[in-house]
């Protein structure tokens, strides 16, 4: 599959369950990736797994990994301001989502009309009740009746990175209907 292919993506977060999901579906479609993870043990893991089309790196060493001719197209970024850094290597056109569940609507939409003039798109997910590697208690489920996985947020993810090209400052709640009325 050659989904994203010709694209960069930059998934900041320290590998989590969803950042993961997100790396290895871009690495899928034939993007090229480069991801964070803290310790070197995950790193060489991680970057075992994904394979020749990504870099997992150290979020310190994040910025310095990425030169001048390294235009990003898609960021994936826990919060406004973890993204911030990563803004100059953003191609124009290209794509910010966040992806933590805590992150205000009023950040995105801030975020969003201070990139519009470069054609940038940012957006939200916002993650709920998402099951958790290892075995973590299991909050009351939502009306769904299930938790979530990570794979269903990184698709909510891709597609408003990818597929919802006139939408941007939206914050999409992945909770399993806990948002709903």
């Amino acid at each position: 599959m050659t989904r994203y292919a010709g694209r960069t993506a930059v998934v900041v977060g320290e590998a989590t369950a969803i950042g993961l999901a997100i790396a290895k579906r871009l690495v899928e479609g034939g993007a090229r990736v480069v991801l964070t993870a803290p310790s070197a043990e995950e790193r060489r893991a991680l970057g075992s797994e994904l394979g020749s089309s990504a870099r997992v790196v150290a979020a310190s060493e994040l910025t310095a990994r990425l030169g001048p001719g390294d235009g990003v197209d898609l960021l994936f970024a826990d919060t406004a301001a973890t993204a911030r850094p990563l803004l100059a290597h953003l191609r124009d056109g290209g794509a910010v989502v966040l992806t933590a569940a805590g992150q205000p609507s009023a950040a995105v939409r801030a975020l969003a009309g201070e990139l519009v003039s470069r054609g940038v798109r940012v957006n939200a997910v916002a993650p709920g009740c998402i099951e958790v590697p290892g075995g973590a208690p299991v909050p009351p489920l939502p009306p769904l009746g299930r938790l979530g996985a990570a794979e269903e947020v990184a698709r909510a993810a891709l597609f408003l990175a990818t597929e919802a090209t006139f939408t941007t400052g939206v914050r999409l709640p992945v909770d399993g209907g806990l948002g709903s009325p």
